[in-house]
């Protein structure tokens, strides 16, 4: 199929997770960028943590993460995010050649997403497999910060999990480290944390995620899962981006911001935990 034959994925989510009107759309991403208060980095941005809920709940703490690269440019942006529908392949990625949002269209980076997938194909047999008019919140729901933090124009590879075992994480995260080494680009884990538990037991079950997240330890996410003791619905997301980066060079992730469901409902018996960091290397 030639990229004039494939469509636009048209948003499922605007005017839902957030607004469909542009200005309005505009106007409330600049906010939560301008909102967000983050510490000097030690180091150059790599990829980054970023919630996924309707902006009303998460936005604030996404704000966070793209106040790190606001002004930045980067040619190529890998968003990696679990597909929450049912699919019967591990790793999909999308069959349009761009995503529509309010803020304009985002085209795919189809040569790097061709070299992503035959190199999985011969790692673990497991190629990025298309799915068109995707119902997925999570991996769209970061593009227009994204859209409204960098300059100019980039482009996008989209990779949603099905299967978030440990090892598919750790050889998607090889593949994506041997396809950026040397080039200019952002990983964006796309993550919430810990699902309706009361906010003291949500603030327990996500220290320990968060703790394991800025030692730069992939693999005790996957131990904290296995025991019960942390969850997230984008751990593979996350710890894919830590093999990736760790591979190219980062060794720091930075806390930018944690809260809950709770700050935006009143109700704090039943939460969604939500948490923004940067992955950053030296220099």
């Amino acid at each position: 199929m030639t990229n004039e034959t494939r469509t636009v994925r048209p948003s499922p989510i605007a005017g839902t997770w957030y607004s469909d009107n542009p200005r309005q759309l505009r106007d409330t991403v600049d906010g939560y960028l301008e909102k967000a208060d983050i510490p000097s980095l030690p180091g150059e941005v790599v990829a980054l943590v970023a919630p996924h809920a309707g902006y009303r709940y998460s936005g604030t703490v996404a704000g966070h993460a793209f106040k790190t690269v606001k002004g930045k440019s980067f040619p190529h942006v890998i968003v990696i995010s679990p597909m929450h529908q049912y699919h019967h392949q591990p790793i999909l990625t999308s069959a349009h050649r761009a995503y529509q949002t309010p803020l304009g269209e985002v085209p795919l980076a189809d040569e790097m997403m061709t070299k992503i997938s035959n190199r999985l194909r011969q790692k673990i047999d497991q190629p990025l497999s298309p799915v068109a008019n995707d119902q997925e919140h999570s991996l769209e729901i970061e593009l227009p910060f994204l859209q409204q933090a960098l300059q100019g124009r980039f482009e996008l590879i989209p990779i949603m999990l099905r299967d978030q075992s440990r090892q598919v994480a750790r050889a998607l995260g090889e593949v994506l480290a041997d396809t950026i080494r040397g080039k200019d680009a952002l990983i964006v884990a796309s993550s919430d944390l810990s699902h309706f538990y009361s906010e003291s037991e949500a603030n327990q079950l996500d220290n320990h995620v968060l703790n394991a997240l800025m030692d730069f330890s992939p693999e005790v996410l996957f131990d904290l899962k296995d025991q019960g003791i942390g969850q997230a619905c984008g751990l593979a997301a996350i710890a894919t981006a830590l093999w990736a980066s760790r591979a190219v060079g980062a060794d720091q992730v930075t806390l930018l911001s944690y809260d809950t469901s709770a700050s935006s409902t009143g109700d704090s018996s039943s939460v969604v935990g939500y948490a923004a960091a940067a992955v950053t290397r030296p220099g």
